[in-house]
């Protein structure tokens, strides 16, 4: 799910975030450092433009802190964390499927690209609600015992 409301950032801001240390978009990486550095920068341009994937960074590490504190089995960690990590997976592709959209289309409104946008906001929605669900499934019963308990 992306912001659809705001403006998208300024060319300028956009053009600082992208190139800093990216000057062709079209090269290939020479090293796997420079393939770890192309995709950090994925995230961090991610991190730094869309207010939902900052919210989904929060959350998960919201339900991995409560997991660690709830002393949850490694299992059901994991298993928050696969969840979450594809929410941020989506999210990321969300991202780079509108920003292609965008770049086809420019300031046109066309109905395929509305359903393009659309439905891969659909997939971060449903992998988000889905994740919930597990990390409410295996957060809440130790959480609510924890607190009418009161003791760790």
């Amino acid at each position: 799910m992306s912001q659809r409301i705001s403006s998208p950032p300024s060319n300028d801001n956009l053009e600082a975030i992208t190139t800093k240390k990216r000057e062709l978009s079209w090269k290939v990486a020479t090293n796997l450092f420079m393939s770890f550095q192309y995709a950090w920068s994925g995230i961090v341009y991610a991190f730094m433009t869309q207010r939902n994937f900052r919210i989904h960074v929060c959350i998960f590490a919201l339900a991995i802190s409560l997991s660690l504190v709830l002393h949850l089995p490694p299992v059901e960690i994991s298993v928050i964390g696969i969840t979450s990590g594809l929410v941020l997976t989506l999210e990321l592709l969300n991202t780079a499927l509108e920003s292609l959209v965008d770049l086809i289309v420019k300031h046109n409104y066309h109905q395929l690209a509305k359903i393009a946008k659309d439905c891969a906001a659909g997939a971060v929605l449903v992998s988000a609600m889905v994740a919930v669900l597990v990390a409410g499934m295996l957060i809440l019963p130790p959480l609510l015992r924890v607190i009418f308990e009161g003791a760790f």
